[in-house]
């Protein structure tokens, strides 16, 4: 487990990965419960259940899911996997927190992992997986900083938890890192990191609320929207398409939604990553191998964990002389030159 602990990420990229494990592969099972939105959310319950598939094709475990519709059905969905069926049981999303921890302390033999949560003090039988994407988004913001016409930049987010503003606080601070080093004054709307306050849709679920949203930042002159909301960003991409890429583009979160939102995957300058699909797969790995234990495993700039997505239809759009900057304040990000927090 040291192994997963330093490393957890190391190797994401790449092949797949062969595992010579104690626990007899097809015995294995690996059990899901997502958040609203669905397993298909193009987001962050799609990309967890990828870390499943994954195992699926490289370990050769049975891998299953439950869908929660509304918050209500977390601790329903939780409990109907409880009973020995489930080697492990992943669930995915912040707002799952309270049920996982109930849960886990009602049956210390059954392990947990969460997605997008850390208890402390840790709890003994669940892993939490969280992410720094504080610093993709940084590297996000600065992007988009250098590449906006009108100078004003908007986003928004879903509900304002922790794993929703840490995106927002990177893309504000990106873009102010960038006035600091280029001396302009690109503003951004949406959010404010010291206060705490912003636009938030209440959901992760209504398209019509991304769209929305969208609008009014669009009104207000902002050229390029980052919607931390899951599904309800693809409303905002349809907007962006609608109104043309050259007068709205849209940065993604989670996943490459430039991949994951193909028909309107044009209007996407970049995609802030985090790689669930890997974390969640490394976890069941060591589930198997035995090494399970409970704690946290942080993926960062540093170790693959989080990244920005390739620019795509618009690569060369963007400035090689930006391009360079971006590869230089990643790798001062990595090398702790850069304060993505300050």
């Amino acid at each position: 487990m040291t192994a997963l602990r330093t490393s957890i990420l190391a190797s994401m990229v790449g092949a797949a990965m062969a595992v010579a494990s104690p626990v007899t592969a097809q015995d294995f099972s690996a059990c899901q419960v997502t958040d609203t939105g669905g397993i298909d959310d193009n987001s962050f319950n799609q990309t967890a259940w990828k870390g499943v598939e994954d195992a699926e094709a490289q370990l050769g475990i049975k891998g299953r899911f439950l869908e929660s519709q509304a918050e209500t059905d977390y601790e329903a969905n939780i409990n109907s996997l409880l009973g020995g069926d489930c080697d492990i049981i992943i669930t995915v999303g912040f707002l799952l927190g309270d049920a996982t921890k109930t849960a886990a302390e009602a049956n210390p033999d059954q392990k947990f992992s969460i997605v997008d949560f850390a208890y402390d003090p840790p709890v003994s039988n669940i892993l939490g997986q969280v992410y720094a994407t504080d610093e993709a988004a940084f590297l996000a913001g600065y992007l988009a900083a250098g590449m906006t016409k009108t100078g004003v930049l908007g986003t928004f987010g879903g509900i304002n938890i922790p794993p929703v503003t840490i995106f927002m606080d990177g893309f504000y601070r990106g873009a102010t890192y960038y006035n600091a080093q280029n001396g302009t004054n690109v503003t951004v709307l949406g959010w404010n990191p010291d206060s705490r306050e912003g636009l938030f849709t209440n959901n992760f679920d209504s398209l019509d609320d991304g769209r929305a949203f969208a609008q009014n930042l669009y009104d207000e002159e902002a050229d390029i929207i980052l919607p931390v909301a899951g599904p309800v960003g693809l409303g905002s991409a349809a907007l962006a398409d609608e109104l043309g890429p050259e007068k709205l583009k849209i940065i993604g979160v989670d996943a490459d939604l430039y991949a994951t939102d193909p028909e309107n995957g044009h209007v996407y300058l970049t995609s802030i990553t985090k790689r669930m699909d890997a974390t969640v797969l490394e976890v069941i790995k060591e589930t198997m191998d035995g090494d399970f234990e409970g704690g946290v495993v942080v993926g960062t700039l540093a170790n693959n964990g989080v990244d920005m997505a390739p620019f795509h239809d618009m690569e060369d759009l963007v400035p090689d002389a930006l391009k360079q900057e971006l590869e230089t304040i990643r790798q001062g990000i990595i090398d702790g030159k850069i304060d993505v927090k300050s």
